[in-house]
């Protein structure tokens, strides 16, 4: 009896301490585990801050040294952090197939380390994508600049020879030959800039957009000059070598021409005597006339060869008489344009010179009179008083006969007229709305638009505004629109000119043309426009650009206004009513966006995507947006 009490004790002390070995062992597992997952938590976080860097270069050679090391790097950190990622995964698994205990601790430490690995291998993806951008952004300011210095070189190897006879001139005109044959290698590297120029404006804006044009200008106006120089030289080199090859023609028909006269006047000619020998016999005769009419044919043959080159030399000449010609004629144009220019600033410059001396005499006759006008003598007597009022009959009719200087003072110079013109014209180029923007989804964004409006109530034409206004970008709404509490306010212009004032017109009216065009203005309303939907949206950046991801893609909790088929995020209500934007963004346009139910995401429920002309959101509804009753599905009328 006491043994088997005793052995049952036994047995059951066996089997506590063989489960008090296994959570010991599960629990010793558990702690390694935990302590590869912080170690290589720790890793990614190490990693992840070498893969977040925003250096971007200084130049071509250092963005391509980054370029390098990173790619190491990225290799480095994808063959290591994949092993371990793939041993602590296998580590987990075992645990949660052998039934632990904290197997929902384990699948979420395996859940939060497979999360971290995933956005290292996102963050470094984009950085890749910036670090090649910046590649080549860089790589085509390297290009630029090369191909400027191979155009200046070119320009300045160019010689300005144009050769002392036509052999030099034709010697010259094959060397210029080869040199444009040589430029065609540079022709291609420039039109390749121009593609690499379109490309990458496409995917910037501002600054950078901005700096690239200026380098492609550069670069285009170089190859300009240069293509324009080749042409001058090579037209130079033809009408040098014309003029050489018609001086060289000239002198070889005239030596002729004095060959041929010396030979026809050294042919003697036959004596009376000779002539009687041979009439004595007919077949003397004929001899003698066979041997003159030969003679003349020949000399007539040699001429007739040298035809042609008679009408070559005479079309050359003619050619040169025409040239000069035009030369004359173009002169005459310059002298006489010079002549016209010139006495017209002279006129203009004779006015002004004109208008301030007679405003000089006026001013000095007004300084000469003010000590009369600010006299208080009134007179003691009837005697004095008569006299004072001779005296200022008199001012007045001396002062009557200054109203026609100071009329003609008053009116406005031809050089005033013509700023007041420019001014005008420049105001109302300003006022003048822009005109719409052709596109090929326009019926298309006007029916969805309708349908949109339709489950709201009321119908408005696309973005909102009259559909003969159109709607211009965001980039180029600076100058017609303006924000008031939040929304787009679009400006009107004036569709009347103002009237140009003509030669008689008062000076004055100079003056009174700001307060003119700006009573002419439309009055700004006062009043907010309603919004068509407004609520708050979880916001993700996953795009910045064309080909540039987002530095920053966290889930961001905003208020969205939508109004004119405009999107403007603010932080709660309350700004959005004060018209404060969240981190002072401008409101994004709809036009042209295409939204979408995002069904490859599965982390948040209720995720469309809205993708842009210039980037791409990824927003997630809420389910109280869901239940308002707004939206029949995430993706419904937002196209």
């Amino acid at each position: 009896m006491r043994q088997s009490k005793v052995d049952k004790l036994y047995a059951g002390l066996k089997d506590l301490a063989e489960e008090r070995r296994g959570k010991l062992d599960e629990r010793h597992r558990l702690f390694q585990l935990n302590r590869e997952v912080d170690d290589l938590e720790q890793w990614i976080a190490e990693r992840e801050v070498v893969a977040g860097s925003h250096e971007l270069g200084q130049d071509y050679e250092h963005v391509t040294m980054l370029q390098e090391r990173f790619r190491e790097f990225a290799r480095d950190t994808g063959n290591i952090g994949q092993e371990r990622v793939d041993t602590v995964n296998h580590m987990a698994d075992e645990l949660i197939n052998s039934g632990h205990s904290d197997a929902a601790t384990i699948a979420e430490w395996k859940d939060g380390l497979n999360e971290a690995w995933a956005d290292l291998l996102e963050l470094i993806d984009t950085r890749t994508q910036i670090l090649a951008a910046s590649y080549e952004l860089h790589k085509f300011y390297h290009d630029a600049k090369e191909i400027f210095g191979r155009i200046q070189d070119k320009h300045k190897k160019l010689p300005e020879e144009l050769g002392r006879d036509q052999n030099t001139v034709e010697t010259l005109q094959r060397m210029h030959t080869t040199f444009e044959h040589d430029i065609q290698a540079l022709g291609t590297q420039v039109r390749q800039l121009q593609e690499d120029a379109a490309r990458l404006q496409a995917a910037y804006a501002g600054d950078k957009a901005d700096d690239i044009q200026k380098r492609e200008n550069e670069v285009l106006e170089a190859w300009k000059a240069l293509l324009d120089a080749c042409e001058g030289r090579r037209v130079r080199l033809v009408d040098t070598g014309d003029k050489f090859r018609f001086f060289s023609m000239v002198r070889d028909l005239m030596l002729w021409m004095e060959d041929v006269i010396r030979q026809i006047e050294a042919q003697e000619k036959p004596s009376l005597n000779l002539l009687n020998g041979y009439f004595v016999s007919f077949l003397g005769t004929y001899h003698l006339v066979e041997y003159m009419n030969k003679y003349l044919v020949l000399i007539k043959a040699e001429i007739h060869a040298v035809y042609d080159s008679f009408t070559t030399c005479i079309e050359l000449g003619n050619l040169l008489a025409r040239k000069l010609l035009q030369l004359t004629e173009k002169r005459k144009e310059m002298i006489d344009k010079w002549e016209d220019r010139g006495k017209w600033v002279i006129d203009r410059i004779l006015e002004v010179h004109q208008f301030s001396r007679d405003a000089s005499v006026a001013e000095a006759w007004l300084l000469g009179q003010e000590p009369y006008l600010s006299s208080r003598e009134i007179g003691q007597s009837v005697d004095e008083v008569e006299k004072l009022i001779k005296r200022h009959e008199a001012f007045e009719k001396s002062a009557a006969t200054w109203d026609e200087r100071f009329s003609a003072l008053e009116r406005l110079t031809t050089l005033e007229l013509l700023e007041v013109r420019r001014q005008q014209e420049e105001e109302e180029r300003k006022r003048r709305p822009p005109s719409p923007e052709p596109s090929t989804k326009a019926s298309e964004e006007t029916e969805s638009q309708q349908q949109w409006d339709t489950s709201k109530g009321e119908q408005v034409s696309q973005n909102g505004l009259p559909a003969e206004q159109g709607s211009p970008r965001m980039a180029e709404t600076v100058d017609t629109s303006e924000m008031v509490n939040g929304a787009a306010e679009q400006r009107t212009s004036s569709k009347e000119s103002s009237p140009i004032p003509s030669p008689t017109s008062d000076r004055k009216a100079k003056t009174a043309l700001p307060a003119q065009s700006a009573a002419t203005l439309p009055a700004r309303t006062q009043e907010t426009p309603s919004a068509q939907m407004e609520g708050f949206l979880n916001r993700k950046h996953e795009w910045e650009a064309h080909n540039k991801k987002a530095s920053s893609r966290s889930w961001h909790n905003v208020y969205c206004v939508i109004n004119n088929q405009e999107m403007g995020f603010y932080k709660d209500a309350k700004t959005a009513a004060s018209g404060i934007p969240y981190h002072s963004e401008v409101p994004v346009s709809l036009k042209e966006a295409i939204c979408e139910v995002a069904l490859d995401y599965k982390k948040k429920k209720h995720v469309f995507k809205l993708r842009l002309s210039q980037s791409r959101r990824c927003c997630s509804l809420p389910t109280s947006y869901l239940e308002l009753g707004q939206v029949s599905h995430p993706g419904a009328g937002w196209r």
